[in-house]
């Protein structure tokens, strides 16, 4: 097998890389939930030494990951483990921070309520979620050609764009404290955990 390749991850790593590099100064064990090819976690883990980087997503993706972490075995980049919303429990051990990359508008939208209050109900006292990629803002798409992909996916059988009021409706624990404009039309989204829950 050679090591899967997605050029849209190539693209984006280094400037997903230059806002993680602020957002995640002060965490220690972040959990990536879908890490796909595994592009974005040797590179997001080689440039945040201080944390360790804990690779998950379906059992069928282990072995694409595996071979980037083989190619590029950062000591603070962690072998995939299997996570499924929905499907998996929440994997074990502390995690301070979580990130997630191009999942949103693939998973149901029920995958994605539940994944929003799976972060919201494990991340401790200001811990941070850094999620990427596209989203819909108060019902309106920010360019046709991410209107035109939502159609796309939605008539393939995935969920589609998910718009930020949902993301806020479902997790209301974290709080969106900044939105940041990224290459081709996709956001990242900051979130962090309010101190005192509900």
């Amino acid at each position: 097998m050679t090591k899967p390749f997605s050029q849209a991850c190539e693209n984006n790593k280094q400037f997903i890389a230059d806002v993680l590099q602020s957002e995640f100064n002060a965490a220690t064990r972040v959990l990536e939930i879908g890490s796909g090819t595994g592009q974005h976690a040797v590179h997001l883990a080689k440039h945040l030494p201080h944390l360790a980087w804990q690779t998950s997503d379906q059992p069928q993706y282990h072995q694409g990951i595996n071979l980037w972490i083989d190619e590029y075995p950062w000591p603070n980049l962690k072998r995939p483990i299997a996570f499924q919303v929905g499907k998996d429990d929440w994997p074990k051990g502390q995690f301070d921070a979580v990130f997630s990359a191009n999942t949103a508008h693939i998973m149901q939208r029920s995958e994605v309520q539940l994944m929003m209050q799976l972060i919201q109900q494990h991340l401790p006292a200001n811990g941070v979620f850094c999620q990427y990629g596209p989203f819909t803002e108060n019902g309106k798409f920010n360019s046709q050609s991410n209107a035109d992909f939502h159609r796309h996916l939605v008539a393939e059988g995935y969920g589609g764009y998910r718009d930020i009021t949902e993301l806020q409706q479902w997790g209301k624990l974290l709080t969106l404290i900044d939105r940041i404009t990224m290459p081709a039309n996709n956001l990242l989204l900051i979130w962090k955990k309010q101190k005192t829950q509900e």
